[in-house]
């Protein structure tokens, strides 16, 4: 584990990037350049892109082209992890997909759509290390479902079952977490500058 990020270093998401946020999954794999990732996800290649923003017309399109079944993900190299980025897609979060990539690998992986369903990952292995719904933090399950209970409260996730437990941040906790895992602290200037390598992946089934 690294870093002390905590939800609050992930406010700029919700002024800067607002559509991502309310519905994307957002990806880090170590030791895997991006056109490998491409490869192993078995992605047709499209053209290249620069910064998140410009990766929302063409994920909604093929969304549409092809009803979900193949998801368009951006793919860019930060440090010797492999950044994968989606706008209202769920690759990233298929076990079928990541568990296979993650072989011999660290994946860390969140999502959230539309409808605030949300889900964080950390694979590795081969295996489920955790996961759990940053909106539902007290419930989590993988091999390791507690390792991380410290990171978790000082990322920002709330871990009470009770009704009243507050229900905000949790998306900005999610990348806290995923950086104090990966040591991987994305910026508004790498989420403005990357260059993307894009595809379209088929979404496994199962």
């Amino acid at each position: 584990m690294t870093g002390t990020t905590t939800a609050a270093d992930y406010a700029w998401l919700e002024t800067r990037y607002p559509h991502l946020t309310e519905a994307y999954c957002v990806t880090l794999v170590r030791g895997l350049a991006p056109e490998a990732l491409l490869t192993e996800l078995k992605a047709a290649p499209k053209p290249g892109l620069t910064g998140v923003d410009a990766l929302v017309e063409p994920s909604y399109d093929e969304w549409d082209d092809h009803d979900g079944e193949m998801l368009f993900v951006g793919v860019t190299a930060v440090d010797d992890w492999s950044l994968m980025v989606e706008f209202n897609g769920y690759l990233g979060i298929r076990a079928k997909a990541m568990l296979p990539v993650s072989r011999g690998r660290t994946v860390v992986s969140h999502f959230r759509n539309v409808n605030a369903v949300d889900h964080f990952y950390w694979f590795e292995d081969g295996d489920t290390r955790l996961h759990f719904e940053p909106l539902f933090a007290h419930a989590r399950d993988g091999s390791h479902p507690d390792e991380l209970l410290m990171e978790m409260r000082e990322s920002g996730f709330d871990l009470s079952d009770g009704d009243d437990r507050y229900h905000t941040g949790h998306t900005e906790a999610a990348f806290a977490l995923a950086h104090r895992i990966t040591g991987i602290r994305l910026t508004p200037e790498i989420f403005a500058s990357a260059r993307f390598t894009c595809g379209i992946a088929p979404v496994p089934r199962g």
